[in-house]
């Protein structure tokens, strides 16, 4: 009979065959937490991510969620083992909800993006979680790609976090107010790390009460401009193409 952690293997193999990370999820949780840490002081985010690396599934799950009992050495005469119940097996994440195919990649969901860089098409990858939503470009539609411009997109109870997070950069002098068109928003270098990472550049669009939307450049990407204004720029003529159905 298998024991519970032979089971799991077997699990996580089978499962690592049909599941696979998206291009910048690694990126994400990165920026999500140093944002957490910035605002907020958290001294640990719990993160359930699948990340596959060289053929293989990894787990990230909260601490303890997994241990092996202490086995004594001489158990009891006794002491009987049955099979693990199928409820004890944690059950493996599945893909995130996605926008489905958006053709050539222009309009997501509710919001509409009328220039994009001619050298970018859409990287065949989304993310949508109901009031908030995403998707990328990069240089060859290959959705394994890293991201070259990606955009997210808040409404209802998700602007509250993107103000917050706005809000975090006035009050440590980071960035600055933009005019976009008859528009607001918000320009700045979010991510900045301890080691120096370059960071992202990232212009923050007041779409309307109940909408923002948030324009980055990868840092690699950026390094194609000849300097931070033609950034700043591009970010700019981004953000005065998105326009919304409502």
């Amino acid at each position: 009979m298998p024991t519970l952690e032979e089971r799991l293997r077997q699990v996580m193999a089978d499962e690592s065959a049909r599941l696979y990370a998206a291009p910048d999820l690694v990126d994400r949780v990165v920026r999500s937490t140093r944002r957490k840490r910035r605002r907020g002081g958290v001294a640990a985010l719990a993160t359930s991510a699948a990340v596959l690396a060289a053929g293989s599934l990894y787990l990230t799950v909260a601490p303890g969620a997994m241990q092996t009992p202490a086995v004594s050495e001489t158990p009891a005469a006794s002491e009987t083992q049955g099979p693990p119940a199928i409820d004890d097996i944690p059950p493996v994440p599945s893909a995130p909800p996605s926008l489905g195919d958006l053709g050539d990649g222009k309009t997501l969901k509710h919001v509409k993006v009328g220039y994009l860089p001619e050298v970018l098409q859409w990287g065949h990858w989304s993310v949508d979680y109901g009031d908030s939503y995403s998707t990328s470009w990069n240089f060859d539609g290959d959705k394994h790609s890293f991201y070259c411009v990606q955009i997210f997109v808040y409404e209802g109870k998700a602007v509250q976090e993107v103000d917050d997070r706005v809000q975090g950069y006035r009050d440590e002098g980071e960035g600055e107010e933009v005019t976009v068109g008859d528009r607001t928003g918000y320009s700045v270098i979010a991510d900045v790390g301890e080691d120096g990472m370059k960071g992202t550049p990232t212009l923050i669009l007041n779409m309307g009460e109940q909408r923002r939307a948030e324009i980055m450049f990868s840092p690699t990407y950026a390094k194609r401009f000849a300097n931070a204004k033609a950034v700043d720029r591009e970010l700019t003529k981004i953000a005065e193409g998105l326009t919304a159905d409502n």
